[in-house]
Order: structure tokens, then C-alpha cells, then sequence
């Protein structure tokens, strides 16, 4: 990705996880903390193509949430997580059904994200949005593979002898949900996407493959809890 286009991105998404002081909104003092879990659906954004399904694996970890004012009818708050989270690709050819490859990757990730709610502040639903950059940091990984791919000499199997060159992840994330909120706790239920901006194999005009980023749609649940109202 060209540096013009990165920058505008992040900074816009960077700058609405600082909550408005300029509005005059009822300030609120809520720190709330919990735990997350779900799963990913993902794949990966190779040029050249590389035919996959997606993949899905796992995801989890702890979610810290700090709403400083409601204005208007919007409750204005900050949300970071520290997650544990898998990524990957699954090639799939439905001319080739004997082929198989499976790469999976092992990341911790810290999305930085505006939230943003609409509900009750008590006990009741609340409608919400998360959105803002998220940067990762690759662990590990692992791979899968069968069938006679000497056999097909015009797909593309670079991919398949390649190890993570770029360890450092990063791009933009967004999820919406909703929240019920009770007296033991918090509930919620969010569908998020994150678009990576990225590369993970060298992109440069004299590498192979000019683009290897992620691209996940996660489904995740918290249960969170109040320290301070």
C-alpha cells in the first residue's frame, strides 16, 4: 500500500479513538473489564490471486473499556483488547479437489478503537459501534499440505515455501454490536471486520507477490464487568 493512502487511514481512525472534550457532553467515569472470545473467518489478499476458502480459527483475549461522556443520546468511550488471534488462508481448487494447503498464523493483537453506544445505561440493550487501527504481532505458524501439486504447474504454490518475512502487522478494524447489560455483568455479541494494511511477504516490484495481507470477519462475545461507574 502506497504511504498516501496508509496515513490519511490511520490518522482519521486514530483520531476517533480520542473521545470530543470540545463538545459539551455529561461526563462519565466508567472503567470496565472482561474477557473475549470467538472466531475468525479468514483469508488472505494475494496479487497474484491464489484460490482459497476461508479459514477458520480462533480468537480470544481481554477487553478494557473506558466511557468518559453520554451527548446527546451517544455514550462516547475508548476500547483496548490484547488478543491472542489466528489468521491464514485456505486454497481451494473445485478443479482440483485432491489439492490441499492450509497455512495457519499465530498473532497477538491490540486493536485501539472509538466506541461508540446507544441504549441504556443501566440495565437494558445497548447498540454499538468499535472502530479504529489495530496493530499485531506474529508468534508462529504452521502448515498443511497434500495431493500431487507437481502435477499443476500453473497455480500458484510460491506461497507454499515462503515464511513470514514482515512480523509487524498493522491496519484498520470495525465491528457493531450489541450489549446486555445486567447486574452481573455485561453480554455482547459483535461482528467485525479487519482490513489489513500490511504485507507479511515482501511486496517490493522485484519480490513475487505484490500484495499478502489479511482480511478477517470475526464473530465474537465478551462478558464484562464495572470497576468504576
Amino acid at each position: 500500500m502506497k504511504l498516501k493512502t496508509i496515513l490519511p487511514a490511520i490518522l482519521f481512525l486514530s483520531a476517533l479513538t480520542v473521545p470530543v472534550q470540545a463538545q459539551v457532553g455529561e461526563q462519565r467515569y466508567n472503567f470496565t473489564v472482561g474477557i473475549n472470545g470467538g472466531v475468525n473467518l479468514n483469508s488472505v489478499s494475494f496479487s497474484p490471486s491464489v484460490q482459497q476458502k476461508n479459514l477458520m480459527a480462533p480468537v480470544g483475549g481481554i477487553t478494557l473499556r473506558y466511557v468518559s461522556e453520554r451527548f446527546f443520546r451517544m455514550i462516547c468511550g475508548v476500547q483496548l483488547e490484547v488478543n491472542y488471534s489466528q489468521h491464514g488462508w485456505d486454497e481451494f481448487y473445485e478443479d482440483y479437489p485432491d489439492l490441499q494447503y492450509t497455512r495457519k498464523m499465530n498473532y497477538v493483537e491490540l486493536p485501539f478503537l472509538a466506541h461508540l453506544a446507544f441504549g441504556k445505561e443501566g440495565r437494558g440493550l445497548q447498540f454499538f459501534l468499535n472502530a479504529g487501527p489495530q496493530i499485531g504481532f506474529f508468534l508462529n505458524e504452521s502448515y498443511t499440505q497434500s495431493g500431487p501439486w507437481e502435477n499443476y504447474p500453473n497455480l500458484t504454490t510460491e506461497q507454499h515455501d515462503m515464511d513470514v518475512e514482515n512480523k509487524f502487522d498493522y491496519g484498520i478494524t470495525a465491528g457493531l454490536g450489541v450489549e446486555l447489560r445486567t447486574k452481573v455483568g455485561h453480554f455482547q455479541v459483535e461482528g467485525r471486520y479487519y482490513y489489513g494494511l500490511s504485507d507479511f511477504y515482501h511486496s517490493t516490484k522485484k519480490d513475487y507477490f505484490a500484495r499478502a495481507a489479511h482480511g478477517v470477519i470475526g464473530i465474537k462475545m465478551a462478558y464484562l464487568f464495572d470497576i468504576t461507574k
